[in-house]
Parts: structure tokens; sequence; C-alpha cells
């Protein structure tokens, strides 16, 4: 039976089991260490939905999409920092100058975790502790427990699994202040996160502690920057999980110069200042009784924080704003405000805005970080100014503070961590971002930076109409050579004589040749195991995939199966938010085979692109593969297999490729290389659709324009990716069994329209996407495709003439027009938004959608805008402000949309 720990005696008992159970992991090897570290991290990561979820239900804080992030985070950004650092035995070693060094475990850490951030913590410290071989006891927030709790039991679980001793986790399950100090005195190192009390406790406590201190980061704005990135960037940072990380933005320090113009971009962006008497009850509220921060507020949104002190905001407000000119410790606004509150200071001068933000700094948050927004070539001499003056570890440079601060995504140097030390100026053991223990203070100065972008195609991609019996020839030639080809197809293909053009030219270049054909449309895990089996039997040089997107899938995921037959599929199918750090590897592929990909529809663009969809047939689960390792060698884009797609698979693949063009036009990842192969595309599918749709095999030069615009989009969004709209389309396929391509073109025109606000409520994290702009973006295509006026105007042309291209082809105007029953799709609306948000797809949209607009979104794919708004139509006066959360649709909607559409359906008006 379990031992309830919630007495000191229990408590001590606890620890001397984590205590004998580290005495054996000390004893394990780094190849051991090693796979705990990758299985835990692979749990964590597939638990992050369901443990954010847990924290903002205990707890009242924060916003549950953003602690999916911290989660996430929490696992795959630290397991990719760590997972090659040596932590056992030598880990480095110089001969010449006679140097070994060997890393010894500390022993038991006492884990302290806060409210603020209750699971992404304790992962955080789970995987760090693992890591290094020691174990660890946890002291939750007694308003935290039992999300703290699940996510230490789910570590230890995943832990023990993957091999470590029993016990090398523990926790307490009832927390005070004694058991806290008890197992800060008891253990060997205390790994503090929380507020400035908790700090001190664990550094008297008489044991080694990395402990942090306060923030209060200010930023300034100098008069070189680029406003929209600045205030673009610090809304998104300070409104991060309604403001809980301590590295977010607490003050910004704009040069008069551009005072006026910063304050109205961030009125544009949602951003509600408060003045005169407003400003006044502001203050009054921003700390507790013993003057320092109003606890009651933390994690809270801006809305609420209105609410409290005594005035009304918009609803939509993301972030209040309150000038001041203070900065001293009376100042109410001068202090750390973990809520989407920001103070905001005119300087005279860059002199004056130093030393402001110097004295805010050493006033409240000293150690910690500060920014500043800078044109960094011209100005140069100012921001080495700026990084003398400041005593704070972490200096970034036109970065949001609060995801710039905990490191890895605005700079690639700046190692991850969710424990930030603030060396000797903030009375802490460490400067830097908490790993391998340093007691030195180290000053980080990072300056944001791009990724890297890429560029990737097969090797070779052919293209005419009439080019399939030229190309084959490739594979007999002496670069390729190949001996033996397994064709994966459908059967209405092969029994329609569509792999015989290809075999016949086997047969005269002496390939030896087997056909698998039967892929069926969405394939199964089932099929593709069936596949690579008899692919194992026949012991291919070349896979040959014949056919639209379904043979394409199903034949990547038997070459993966036929080369990797150890691989895990659901470890293949692990999410990522950059394809270069995501836990799981994907194997080599090629070694074994090639492949080659000839479509016979033009709208997957599955021949040039890596990835895969394939469906669990035991749970009716889609899961999507992406990994370059997937794309293909070789494409042969002959339009003479195309030319007799019936009319219902050249509208849905049509309109599936013209959603690949203008996802990956708006991806966060485009580039110019992407951006022109989808602007053509685009073009060529309006002009040409409609005759392809008509005519058929009547018109050869729309079928092969088609074709290649299929391959061009495809091309497009394998390197820029796509967004949201598929995210949708796949669980809305996989839910009501609507072909792919047709629950694209039900959703396009809603997401498009989702995009396109200036002011969202979240923006993508991404370096190379600075702020929203996807009006200017769209208009670009609009403009490509014969579109005139303002850049709105354009826009709402664009979708005028997606919809009367959807209407030329056949395609339904509203989800419910298609045939999905209504209860049906109400009943898993929810599972679908959940599914949705978390798709692969959904992380390189440009704007990060919550879970209540995807349900929107949805909803009025569904009902259709005029409809659902008639449902919906509730005056803003009677609504009460306090039924309203950030993140959250009227908690009574569901209900609601039930109910008026059963008075529909009676007619009721």
């Amino acid at each position: 039976m379990k031992m309830m720990v919630n007495s000191v005696e229990t408590l001590q008992k606890k620890i001397a089991q984590v205590r004998a159970a580290q005495e054996q992991f000390a004893k394990f090897t780094q190849e051991q260490v090693d796979e705990i570290f990758f299985q835990v991290s692979m749990a964590a990561n597939q638990a992050r939905i369901q443990l954010a979820k847990m924290a903002v239900e205990e707890t009242g804080i924060g916003v549950a999409e953003d602690k999916v992030i911290k989660n996430h985070y929490a696992s795959e950004y630290i397991y990719n920092a760590y997972k090659d650092v040596k932590t056992c035995g030598i880990i480095e070693k110089d001969d010449a100058f006679g140097i070994t060094k060997i890393a010894e475990p500390i022993g038991v850490l006492a884990g302290i975790i806060p409210t603020t951030n209750p699971t992404s913590t304790a992962i955080f410290k789970c995987l760090i502790a693992l890591k290094s071989r020691n174990g660890i006891v946890f002291s939750p927030h007694p308003r935290a427990k039992k999300s703290t709790i699940a996510a230490a039991k789910l570590c230890l679980e995943a832990a023990v699994k993957a091999g470590a001793p029993e016990g090398i986790i523990g926790w307490i399950d009832e927390p005070s202040v004694e058991l806290s100090g008890e197992v800060m005195r008891e253990c060997d190192t205390v790994l503090a996160t929380g507020g400035p009390g908790m700090v001190k406790a664990a550094y008297s406590s008489g044991k080694p502690a990395l402990g942090v201190g306060s923030g209060n980061t200010p930023i300034i704005f100098d008069e070189s920057c680029d406003i929209k990135v600045a205030v673009s960037s610090v809304i998104h940072s300070k409104t991060f999980d309604n403001g809980t990380i301590c590295a977010s933005e607490q003050s910004v320090i704009v040069d008069a110069s551009i005072y006026e113009e910063v304050k109205k971009e961030f009125r544009a962006r949602k951003a509600y200042i408060a003045e005169g008497e407003e400003l006044v009850k502001l203050k009054k509220i921003v700390l507790g009784a013993n003057g320092s921060m109003n606890a009651k507020l933390v994690g809270r949104p801006a809305i609420e924080i209105a609410q409290e002190a005594g005035f009304d905001v918009p609803a939509d407000t993301k972030l209040i704003i309150g000038e001041a000119t203070s900065t001293e410790i009376s100042e109410p606004l001068a202090h750390e405000k973990l809520f989407p509150l920001l103070s905001m200071y005119k300087a005279d001068d860059f002199d004056d805005a130093v030393d402001k933000a110097d004295e805010l700094v050493q006033g409240g948050g000293i150690g910690h970080t500060a920014g500043i927004y800078i044109d960094v070539v011209n100005n140069q001499e100012k921001l080495n100014e700026f990084e003398r003056r400041m005593k704070a570890c972490r200096i970034l440079v036109n970065t949001p503070s609060a995801q710039g601060g905990i490191g890895d995504i605005y700079n690639f140097k700046l190692s991850p961590s969710l424990t930030l030390g603030c060396g000797s100026w903030g009375n802490n053991s460490f400067s830097g971002q908490v790993g391998p223990l340093q007691l030195i203070n180290i000053k980080t100065v990072a300056e944001r930076r791009e990724n890297m972008l890429w560029f990737r195609t097969p090797a070779k991609t052919f293209i005419k109409k009439g080019c399939l019996g030229v190309a084959i020839k490739e594979l007999g030639t002496e670069y390729y050579n190949f001996k033996k080809a397994f064709i994966v197809t459908d059967s209405f293909l092969y029994q329609n004589g569509y792999t015989k053009p290809i075999t016949d030219q086997l047969d005269a270049m002496g390939i030896q040749h087997s056909t698998f054909y039967e892929v069926e449309p969405d394939p199964t895990l089932a099929c593709a195991k069936k596949g690579a089996e008899q692919m194992r039997l026949f012991n291919p040089d070349v896979v040959i995939a014949v056919g639209g997107g379904s043979a394409m899938d199903a034949a990547k995921i038997m070459w993966v199966m036929y080369e990797h037959p150890e691989c895990n599929f659901l470890d293949l199918a692990m999410r990522f938010m950059d394809i270069r750090k995501r836990v799981y590897q994907f194997p080599q592929m090629g070694k074994k085979a090639k492949f080659v990909a000839i479509p016979t529809s033009s709208g997957t663009g599955s021949e040039v692109t890596p990835f895969a969809v394939i469906t669990d047939e035991k749970t009716g689960q889609k899961y999507p593969l992406a990994d370059y390792e997937l794309m293909p060698t070789i494409a042969i884009v002959d339009a003479d297999m195309m030319m007799h797609q019936p009319k219902g698979l050249t509208s849905a693949s049509g309109i599936d490729a013209l959603t690949h063009a203008l996802e990956a036009y708006a991806a966060m990842l485009q580039t110019e290389f992407t951006d022109g192969l989808a602007l053509q595309a685009t073009k060529s599918i309006f002009e040409y659709l409609p005759r392809a749709y008509e005519n058929g095999a009547k018109d050869p030069i729309a079928r092969e324009k088609m074709a290649h615009a299929s391959t061009m989009a495809g091309m497009a969004f394998a390197n820029a990716f796509l967004g949201v709209c598929h995210s949708l389309a796949h669980k809305l396929g996989a839910y009501h069994h609507i072909p792919h391509g047709v629950a694209n073109a039900l959703l396009i025109n809603k997401v498009l329209e989702f995009n396109v606000n200036s002011a969202p409520r979240k923006m993508g994290t991404f370096p190379q996407y600075a702020y929203p702009n996807m009006l200017a973006r769209y208009a670009e295509v609009a403009t490509f495709v014969g579109c005139t006026g303002t850049d709105e105007e354009k826009f709402e042309q664009l979708q005028q003439k997606i919809n009367e291209l959807k209407t030329a082809v056949g395609i339904p105007n509203t989800i419910r027009e298609f045939g999905v029953d209504e209860q049906a799709f109400l009943d898993t609306l929810d599972e679908m938004v959940e599914a949705a948000f978390d798709d692969q797809c959904t992380g390189a949209n440009p704007r990060y959608p919550l879970f209540s607009e995807i349900r929107e979104m949805y909803l009025r794919a569904y009902y259709g805008d005029a409809e659902y708004d008639r449902m919906n139509a509730v005056e803003v006066k009677e609504e009460k402000v306090e039924d309203v959360k950030e993140g959250e649709h009227h908690p009574h909607l569901k209900e609601k949309i039930k109910a008026k559409a059963e008075k529909v359906k009676a007619g009721v008006r």
C-alpha cells in the first residue's frame, strides 16, 4: 500500500526510500540513464494537454493552452538540449594536459514547485534530476498539489518502466510549511522555484540551494526600434499564461520621440491603457496588504484585473497598461506583476531610459532579466551601454522576454530552463539557466536570431504529359541499377491497367517486380503491416507508389516498416514543435530501398512531400507522420496518369491542392523559395480546376496544369508546412468520414478569416514571424490571381473567388449541407477540438488557436456564418463580464447551440 506523506515521520521514511533508490541509480551507466531520460521525456510530452488542463482547473491560474506549451517545452526542449550531454563517469579527458573530469551525482534533491507552473516545473526538475542520476522529493504548492503530484507520478512510472530504481522520485501528499522546511533540511541540495519567501527559506535551510530571485524585467523601446515587432513581442510575452513566467516584461520604457506611436500600436493590438481615475484604482490593487504583489491577481486575465480594480474594459482586452513616472519602491507599478498588467514610462532620451531600467532592476528584480528593442546594426554603442549598466543575468535583445528568457526559442545558444538563476546580485548561488551547477556569475547577451530554414525536394522530379515511359527508364540506368521493384497501388488502378506501362518497362529492363494492390482510401496500419510483410518477403531495392495520397501514404509507411521493423509506430507519430528538436528522431531511410512516387490524382502533392497519414483501424485515430526521411527519391508527374479522374476526385483533390498552396503561403516557415511555388499553384488552380472538373480528359491542358499545380503546392508545403485548416480537416475527416479535400474546402474560408486578424489573441511562436501580417500576405495572393483595391478589398475578393471555385466544382457550403448529422457533430465537437489543437499542422499556423477559437471555426463551418450568428445573437450589454473568461467560450455555448438548433428545426424564430 502506498505510504501517504503527511507528517514529518512519513516524510523522513520517504526521503530514506528515495535515498536508497538513488544509491542504486548512482551506479547506472550513461546508456541506462539516457534511456530513462528519453522515456520520461516521451511520457511527459504525451501528457502535456491533460496536465495543463489539470493545473488550470486546480489553481485557476493561467491559460491551459499556454501551459500545454510549457509542458511541451519542459519535455522536448530540455531533452533536446541535454540528450547528448555526458553526465556519468568520465565526461571530459585531455591526455595532453592530464585532465580528467568525472561526474558524480549529488544525492537527493528537494524540488520546491510553485503554484504558477505546477506541472512544467515538475517535469523539468524530474528530467534534470534523472539525467544527473539524482533522486528528488517534491514539495508542491498546497493549491497545486494534485497537478504537481500527477506530473511527478507520471515521470516516476515512466522512469521505473525504463529501468530506474523504484522510488527514485517522491513527493509530499499534504504539503505544509513545516514539511517543506523539513524536506529542504534533509535533502542534499534544494531546487527552489517560488516566491521570495520560499527562496529565502531554501537558502536558510543549511543545504546548498539553487533558487531564483524575483523578476522585475524592464524593457527599453529605443527610438530606432521596429515598433510593431516590439509591441507585438511584448504582448505575446506578457500575456503568455497570463504573465506567470518570472522573466516576462513588467515595465516598458519608451523614448519620448516614439511614445505616442507606441501607445497607438498597443491600443491597436488590444491593450487597454488605464487613465485618470481608472489608473488610480489600478494602483490600489497591484500590491497586497503586506506591500508585496497581490497574490489574488496572479495568472488572472486582463478583464478580471480591471474588474478587481473596479472598472470595465472591452471583452477582448489582452493586456492592461498603467502609465507611471516614478521608479521608487513606493510606486505600485514599479513592482513585479505576474499577471497581464504592464507599466509604461516615458524616457527623455536613451540615457534616461537606461537610468530608469537600472532603477527598476535594482528596486526589485536585480540579477534576473532586462531587455531592449533597438536597431542593433546602427546602434551598437547604445546596446553596449545597456549591457554594461544592467545588473541582470539575461539581457534580451529584440526578444519576447518570457519565451526568450527561458531559452532556446528565440536564441538557440541560450540553454532552455524553467529555473532562472540571478547570481550573487539576486542572492542566488547561480547566475544562468539552471542545469549543471556553476558557482560563478555569467552574464549572457542573447540577441534574437532567426532559425535556419531549408528547401528540400526529391532528388529528381520528372514533369510533362507522357514522361512516364522515359522517366521509368531512369531506374535501370547505371546510377540506380535497381534489380527488384515493389509496386504499391489500389485495386481500381491495378485492375484498370494503370500499373501496366510501368511493369512493361520494368520487364524490358529486366527488373523483377511484385505488386501490392490492396490499398484503400484512408489506409490503415493493418494494410501497411500486410504490405510491409510482403515487401520483406520480396526484398526490393526500390518501392514504387502509384496512386493518390492514400497509395503514397501507405507505401511510405510500408517502406518504414520494411527498413526499420524495430520502430514503434506511435513514436514515429510523436508531435514536435521544431522538426530538428523532436524527442524521437526518425530513422534513416533509403539504405535498403529507394522510393519512387507516381501520382494518379492532382491534389495531395505527396509525391514531393515528407508527410504521410495513416489510420489506426482499431481506434479510428489518424496519425500524420512528418519527417524528411519520408521524402521520395524520385517523383514522376505525368498527366496521362490523371486524365480519367472522376469529378468528385477532381474537385476534392483540386481544393486540397489550393489549401496546400494557401496554407504554405501563410505558414510561419514560408520563404521566398516556397512563396513562388504557392502563388503559381494558386493561380493555376483558379484557372484550370473548373475546366478539369467539367471537361476531364477532353481538356488535357487543364489536366496537366492541375497536375503541376498539385506538385508545386506540394513542394511549397513540404518546406513551409501547413496550418490549422489541415488540423481541422484531419479530425473532421476522421470523425465524420468526409474526404480530406472536401473537409479542407469546408474550412478554408473560416481559417483565412481567422488568420487575417491583425490583433489576434495569440500569435504563432516562431522567430521568423515578427508580428501578425496575414492581411498583407493574403492580399499578395489576391493580387497574383487578379484582385484589385485595398488589402481589405483584395482579401474579400479572394474569399469570394474561393467560394465561387467551390461552387463551380460542386463543394457544399457547410458541413451540415454535406450531410453530417447535427447531433453526431456536436457530440464529437469537444474531442475534435482538442485533437485538432494537438495536430502536427497547428504549430506552423501564423495565429495560435485557442480551444474556443477552434470550436467556433468548426461551428461556423457546420452552420454557416449567418445561422451561427443568429443562433448566438446575444447583445454584448446582456453578457455578464464574469461569465467570459480568457481563452473560453461562454460556458453554456454548446447547450445554447443545441437548444436553439431544436427551435430552428421546429420552425421557431
